[in-house]
C-alpha cells in the first residue's frame, strides 16, 4: 500500500488546481482547494475500486448489493483521508499550500441523503463492507436536495432546501455509458406468436433515464474499494423544441421537469395523491435502474441469468426497495423468457429483507390503483405472486382467513410491501435482539411459525473508526495507549482491554479530563455558531434523534418542567447543574412533532432567562442537527437519553455512539438498549420504565393516563404548566389534552405519564452518581470498554456469515 507524503500530495493538489480549474495556488479559492483535494482522493479510491472490480471478476466472487432509499453519508473529505491513511499528510499539504485544513474540512456540506438512523446505518455498513473486503455496492437516489436544513424561527422549525451538490459533486463520477431506462404508465398487452410463444408488449409509457453517479468508498487499512451508486433522473427528451419555438416555454420543459422531480428531493410529503405518486416513482425508479444494471453486467460476464442467485445477494434496507422483487421477476420472465417457477426460484434465493420498524404505520402500503396506473406490468406480477401466496396460505392455515388476511400481499385495496418481502425474501432480519423477537412473536408471528428458519437477527452497529477514533482523537489516543496501539480499529473487541484500568486513578482522571476538554470544545463551537454560552461545569444531558412521539422527547421535557418548578420553590433543589441539549428534525408534515420542537424552545427561552436557573439549569435546542454536528457533540456528551417506549424502537444507533464515547445511558429496555444492558450490567446504566411485555399488558387491560395525572401532584403540576404555556404566551394545551384524552389516537399513546415517576427516579440516581467522580468515570470507562460489540464490523460479519454467505477479511493475516 503506497504511503503518500506531504510533498506528493501538494504536487497532486497543485496539478488538479491547474488542470481542472485553471488556477495556480495563489489564485485558488477555498472552493477550488476543497474540490482539488477531493479529486486527488477520488483518483486514489477509483484506482483501488477498479483493481477490486478486476479481482472480483477474475474470482467470480459473490457480490452484495445494498439497496437503501437513504444514505446519510455526512462529510467525506476527512473521512476518506482517514481511511486512506493520508489524513495527516493531507493536513500538512493543505497548510503548506497556504490554506487552513480545519476550515477546509468544515466547509464541506453534509451529504444528507437520508432522514436519520436508517441512512446513517447504511453509510456505516458501506464503510465496514469495504474495510472487510466484501465486494459490495450501495444503491440509492442522487437527491439534488437532501434532508432539509432546519432553521428555528420564533421557536418553530422552518425547512430550507439543502443543496449539497455545490461542493459534494466533487465526489461523484457520472457513468454516462451505463444509463438505464425506467418506464412508467402505459398499457401492457399479451402477445402470442405463430409458434405459441407468449411475450409482453408495453406501449404508451413515459420513459425516465437513470444516470449513475458513483461515489467511491474507501475502506480502512485495505486496498479494497467499493461504490455507492446514486441514480439521477433525466428526461430522454430534454426540451420540446416545437413548443419552445411557439413561445410555450414552460410547457416545452414540462416533461424534463417531471422526470427530474424524481431525484429532486428526499421523501416528498405523501399525505396527498401527488406525493404518494412521486414517492412510489422514486422507489421503482431506483430499484428498476439498479436491477437492470446488475443484470446487464451479470449477463455480460456469464451469458445467462440461471446462476444469478449464486453470484449476487440483494439486501433491501426496509421496505422502500421492495419493488426489486417484481422488477427482477419482470426481467426474468419478459426479457429472458424464463418460466415462472425458474424465475421465482432465482428471486427467492437472491433477495433478503431487513425490517427496521414495529410501527404499523411505517410498514408501507400502496393503494393498488396507484400501482396499476404507474406500474401496470409490475402490478400484474404482484397479483400473480399474491394469488399464489394466498392459495398457499389458505391451504396451510386450513382456510382460517383471519390469518390469511394478516399475511396477504394484496388486501382491502392495498399492496402491502412488508408482506411481499416476507413472501419472497430468503431471509428476514430484525436489527436488535428485542426487535427480532417482537417480529417473530407479534408483527410477523404467523409467517414465523410457517417459516421459522427464514427469520434472523443482526443487531445494528456503527462505524467506530468515524464515531470514536476520528471524532474523539484524545480518547482514541488513550485507548491506543491502554489497548495495544491501533489494533482496536480493525478489532473493536480490543476495547475490552480498557477494563483492567477501571480502578486506575490516573487513567480515570485522564478520562475525566478528556471529557471536560471535549465539553469545552463543543461549548466554543456552540458559542461561535449561535452565541449561546453553555455551562461546562454542568452535566451535558443529551437527546438527539429524529423527533417522533415514540422517542419521547416530550417525557424529557416534562421532567425538565418538574425540575424547573422545584428549583423555583427551592434554589438548592438542583444538586448537580444540568445542561439539557436537544437536537432533532421533525418531518415537515408531522404537526405534533413540530409542536414539541416549539415547546422545547419555549421552555428553553423561559428557563434560560430566569436568574434563578443561572449556572443550575439550562436548555438548548441545537439547530439543524446533522452528522457533522453529531461528530462534535458525541465526544462531549455525558448522559445519553434513550427513553423510547419499550417495544417501539427497533434498535437505535445513537445509543451506541454515545456509549462508545463514554456517555452513560439513561434509558428503557428498548431496542439495542437491551443488549447494552446485557454487556454493561445494572451498575453501568440507568434503567427505568415499563418493559416491552409490561407495556403490552398495561394496554391490554386498559391504560388510563388521566389516573396518573390525578394521583400524582408533581405530574399534575407539570401537565398543567404545559397546558398554560411559558413566557412567550404560547399555550400547549393541545399537547396536554393529547396526553390526557387523546386526539384521534389513544390518550398518551406512548405511556409518558406511566413512566414519569420511574424516569424521575433514574434522573435523581444519575445526578447523585455524577457527584461521585470516581464512580462516574468508572461507568464511563466501562461503557467504552464494552462497546466493541456494537461496531458495524461485527454487524457486517454477522450478515456475511448468516445471510449473505460471503467471505470476509481475515484479521489473523494482519
Amino acid at each position: 500500500m503506497h504511503t503518500y507524503t506531504k510533498k506528493e500530495l501538494m504536487a497532486l493538489i497543485t496539478g488538479k488546481l491547474r488542470r481542472n480549474f485553471g488556477r495556480d495556488v495563489d489564485e485558488a479559492t477555498s472552493l477550488h482547494m476543497f474540490k482539488a483535494c477531493a479529486l486527488v482522493l477520488r483518483d486514489i479510491m477509483s484506482e483501488r475500486q477498479m483493481q477490486t472490480q478486476d479481482r472480483t471478476t477474475r474470482s467470480h466472487a459473490r457480490q452484495v448489493h445494498y439497496l437503501s432509499l437513504e444514505f446519510l453519508m455526512g462529510r467525506s473529505l476527512m473521512k476518506n483521508a482517514y481511511n486512506l491513511g493520508v489524513l495527516e499528510p493531507l493536513k500538512e499539504a493543505i497548510e503548506g499550500l497556504g490554506f487552513s485544513a480545519p476550515e477546509l474540512f468544515e466547509s464541506e456540506p453534509d451529504a444528507g441523503l437520508g432522514n436519520g438512523g436508517l441512512g446513517r446505518l447504511a453509510a456505516c455498513y458501506l464503510d465496514s463492507m469495504t474495510t472487510l473486503d466484501i465486494p459490495a455496492t450501495g444503491y440509492s437516489i442522487c437527491y439534488e436536495l437532501g434532508i432539509f436544513k432546519q432553521k428555528i424561527v420564533d421557536g418553530q422549525q422552518v425547512e430550507l432546501p439543502d443543496n449539497w451538490l455545490g461542493l459534494g459533486d466533487a465526489w461523484l463520477i457520472p457513468k454516462m455509458d451505463e444509463v438505464e431506462e425506467v418506464r412508467f404508465g402505459g398499457r401492457v398487452e399479451d402477445v402470442w406468436d405463430e409458434h405459441g410463444h407468449h411475450s409482453i408488449r408495453h406501449t404508451g409509457y413515459d420513459s425516465v433515464l437513470a444516470v449513475p453517479k458513483d461515489m467511491e468508498i474507501a475502506g480502512y487499512g485495505t486496498e479494497h474499494g467499493n461504490v455507492l451508486r446514486l441514480w439521477d433522473s433525466k428526461s430522454p427528451q430534454p426540451v420540446d423544441m416545437s413548443l419552445f419555438s411557439r413561445g410555450e416555454y414552460l410547457k416545452a420543459v414540462e416533461r424534463q421537469a417531471l422526470a427530474e422531480s424524481i431525484s429532486k428531493i428526499l421523501y416528498p410529503e405523501d399525505n396527498h395523491y401527488e406525493g404518494k405518486s412521486l414517492r412510489l416513482k422514486q422507489q421503482y425508479f431506483f430499484v428498476s435502474a439498479t436491477i437492470q444494471s446488475i443484470v446487464r453486467k451479470h449477463r455480460a460476464e456469464y451469458g445467462t441469468l440461471r446462476n444469478f442467485h449464486l453470484k449476487h445477494v440483494i439486501q433491501i434496507n426496509d421496505t422502500h426497495p421492495t419493488l426489486v422483487i417484481p422488477e427482477l421477476m419482470r426481467i426474468l420472465l419478459d426479457e429472458e423468457g424464463y418460466g415462472w417457477d425458474e424465475a421465482w426460484n432465482i428471486v427467492t434465493h437472491t433477495v433478503a429483507y431487513t425490517n427496521h420498524t414495529v410501527l404499523a404505520e411505517a410498514l408501507e402500503r400502496w393503494p393498488q390503483q396507484l400501482v396499476i396506473d404507474l406500474l401496470p406490468r409490475i402490478w400484474q406480477i404482484i397479483v400473480e405472486i399474491s394469488n399464489r401466496y394466498q392459495a398457499e396460505l389458505t391451504t396451510y392455515f386450513h382456510g382460517d382467513m383471519s390469518k390469511v388476511e394478516r399475511m396477504a400481499i394484496i388486501w382491502g385495496g392495498d399492496v402491502r410491501m412488508a408482506n411481499l418481502c416476507i413472501c419472497a425474501c430468503f431471509a428476514v432480519n430484525g436489527v436488535s435482539a428485542l426487535h427480532s423477537d417482537i417480529l417473530k412473536r407479534e408483527v410477523f408471528h404467523d409467517a414465523y411459525l410457517r417459516t421459522p428458519g427464514k427469520f434472523k437477527n443482526v443487531t445494528n452497529g456503527i462505524d467506530h473508526r468515524r464515531w470514536l477514533s476520528e471524532c474523539n482523537p484524545q480518547l482514541d489516543a488513550l485507548i491506543k495507549e491502554c489497548c495495544g496501539g491501533d489494533r482496536y480499529l480493525l478489532d473493536p473487541d480490543a476495547l475490552s482491554g480498557l477494563e483492567k484500568y477501571k480502578d486506575d486513578s490516573a487513567v480515570l482522571e485522564r478520562l475525566d479530563a478528556i471529557k471536560q476538554a471535549n465539553k469545552k470544545a463543543f461549548a466554543s463551537y456552540v458559542a461561535r455558531e449561535s452565541g449561546i454560552i453553555l455551562n461546562t461545569d454542568a452535566v451535558f444531558d443529551v437527546q438527539v434523534k429524529r423527533l417522533h412521539e415514540y422517542k419521547r422527547q416530550l417525557l424529557n421535557v416534562l421532567h425538565i418542567i418538574y425540575e424547573y418548578q422545584h428549583l423555583k420553590e427551592d434554589p438548592n433543589f438542583m444538586i448537580v447543574p444540568k445542561v439539557y441539549l436537544f437536537g432533532a428534525k421533525a418531518a415537515p408534515g408531522y404537526y405534533v412533532a413540530k409542536r414539541i420542537i416549539h415547546l422545547i424552545n419555549s421552555l428553553a427561552a423561559t428557563i434560560n432567562a430566569d436568574p434563578i436557573c443561572k449556572d443550575k439549569l439550562q436548555v438548548v435546542f441545537l439547530e439543524n442537527y446533522r452528522v457533522s454536528l453529531a461528530e462534535k457533540l458525541m465526544p462531549a456528551s455525558e448522559l445519553s437519553e434513550q427513553i423510547s417506549t419499550a417495544g417501539k424502537e427497533a434498535s437505535g444507533t445513537g445509543n451506541m455512539k454515545f456509549m462508545m464515547n463514554g456517555a452513560v445511558t439513561i434509558g428503557t429496555l428498548d431496542g439495542a438498549n437491551v443488549e447494552m444492558h446485557q454487556v454493561l450490567g445494572d451498575e453501568n446504566i440507568f434503567l427505568f420504565g415499563l418493559k416491552a411485555h409490561e407495556v403490552s399488558e398495561l394496554k391490554a387491560k386498559g391504560y388510563h393516563s388521566y389516573e396518573y395525572y390525578m394521583h400524582n401532584n408533581d405530574l399534575r403540576a407539570v401537565v398543567d404548566a404545559l397546558a398554560q404555556g411559558f413566557q412567550d404566551g404560547v399555550s400547549y394545551n393541545d399537547l396536554a389534552k393529547r396526553l390526557l384524552f387523546g386526539d384521534g389516537c389513544p390518550a398518551d399513546e406512548y405511556l409518558l405519564l406511566a413512566d414519569f415517576d420511574s424516569y424521575r427516579n433514574a434522573q435523581k440516581k444519575a445526578a447523585d452518581t455524577y457527584l461521585d467522580r470516581k464512580k462516574w468515570n468508572q461507568m464511563s470507562l466501562m461503557n467504552v470498554a464494552r462497546s466493541g460489540i456494537f461496531a458495524a464490523d461485527r454487524s457486517i460479519r454477522d450478515y456475511a456469515r448468516d445471510i449473505w454467505d460471503v467471505p470476509v477479511r481475515d484479521l489473523g493475516k494482519l
